[in-house]
């Protein structure tokens, strides 16, 4: 195990109706103006959207609005959140909703105390010094961007989905009430599983140093996520099944399962950010897509990890039958493991591996990950 500093910055407040005190929660961070941003109009229907305007009118949070953050969040509106945030002087940024959300909300943080183009950020040309404090309430857990400093955003212009990382714009606190979680569709509920596992497999598997108790960790966090989703497929009003999804999503990338690791790397993010870019397809579906195309073209560089994954997540000696299996299981929750599922002909795979490998040049990785190795495992899919 290497030497290592962990440290995360955000307050999680897990439990039954804990979004109603939202508003006590920013009073109490000496927040009087928000930012409220938002996707559809879910959260009205649903009724929360009423709860958060009761609960910031009641500690005297002021706020205003930016609504219609999409799956895939695009640049365009977190430019209009930041023109709101710095016309009308706000003091923090709430997300309500999921990892878009959240992501847009993050970016947003950083691009009002930002005078150039919060792009910038993203394609590192400038690093974030300082950023509003921002805060979510959460509606979908996948993205552990509730307990992260991460945020993904596409560049429609561009055509690029590209990331930033600062604990900076960690959420100051959290809100997660698994209730809120019980009218995902049974399609995103699949996708937020794969999206977890994607998070947990990516350094499990490429870490030069990658010690035995993060294994177990990032096992743990697999187990968990394929025993509830399978629960919450056959009853979405399981309360514990819903709760414990939704806490092993936050392990999965909250910086647990790699402290004192080395090396690890993210190649399928840096793949599946290409078809969500080119084809705005869900993350969750095109990771399902590339994580079994993957697994197969990398396995021989690490054979001994993928026989731990066998042998801990599918009681499998076989180094191969654990990316069978898993496969398998994505097909079972209704996940897509093909181009031809997802509607990308096969004539595409050369840019999508040219947009991914410019990906993998801005990550760093772009001399381990070239176009024509980007090329041979999306001919796997």
């Amino acid at each position: 195990m290497n030497n290592f500093t962990y440290y995360n910055p955000t307050k999680i407040e897990f439990g039954k109706e804990k979004e109603n005190n939202i508003g006590q929660y920013l009073e109490q961070s000496g927040i009087k103006k928000v930012l409220l941003v938002y996707g559809g109009g879910s959260i009205k229907q649903n009724g929360l959207y009423e709860k958060i305007i009761t609960s910031l009118n009641k500690n005297n949070i002021k706020f205003e609005e930016l609504s219609g953050v999409v799956s895939n969040p695009l640049l365009s509106k977190v430019n209009e959140g930041i023109k709101i945030a710095k016309k009308s002087n706000v003091e923090a940024i709430l997300g309500v909703g999921g990892g878009s959300v959240a992501d847009s909300a993050k970016a947003i943080a950083a691009g009002a105390k930002y005078d150039g183009d919060v792009w910038d950020f993203f394609i590192n040309k400038a690093i974030i010094t300082q950023a509003l404090p921002v805060f979510t309430v959460m509606t979908l857990s996948a993205t552990a961007s509730e307990m992260n400093g991460n945020s993904v955003i596409i560049n429609s212009d561009t055509k690029q989905k590209y990331s930033i990382g600062s604990v900076l714009v960690n959420p100051v606190i959290s809100v997660i009430n698994p209730e809120l979680m019980k009218t995902v569709s049974p399609e995103y509920l699949a996708y937020s599983a794969v999206d977890v596992i994607s998070h947990c497999i990516e350094a499990y598997f490429t870490a030069s140093v990658h010690p035995k108790f993060n294994s177990r960790i990032v096992e743990s966090i697999i187990k968990t996520v394929m025993q509830t989703t399978e629960t919450l497929l056959e009853n979405p009003n399981d309360y514990d099944a819903r709760a414990e999804f939704a806490w092993a999503a936050i392990q999965g990338l909250n910086g647990l399962t790699t402290a004192g690791t080395e090396g690890g790397i993210f190649p399928n993010h840096m793949i599946e950010h290409s078809l969500s870019a080119l084809f705005n397809v869900p993350h969750g579906a095109g990771l399902a897509v590339v994580i079994p195309a993957w697994m197969k073209w990398y396995k021989a560089q690490n054979i001994p990890q993928f026989k731990r994954f066998s042998k801990e997540i599918f009681y499998s000696e076989d180094e191969n039958e654990g990316i069978d299996k898993l496969e398998k299981w994505f097909c079972k929750i209704g996940a897509p493991v093909t181009f031809k599922e997802i509607n990308i002909p096969r004539e595409s795979i050369e840019a999508i591996a040219i947009n991914a490998n410019e990906t993998a040049n801005i990550w760093g990785i772009g001399e381990i990950y070239p176009t024509k190795s980007i090329i041979e495992i999306l001919e796997k899919a």
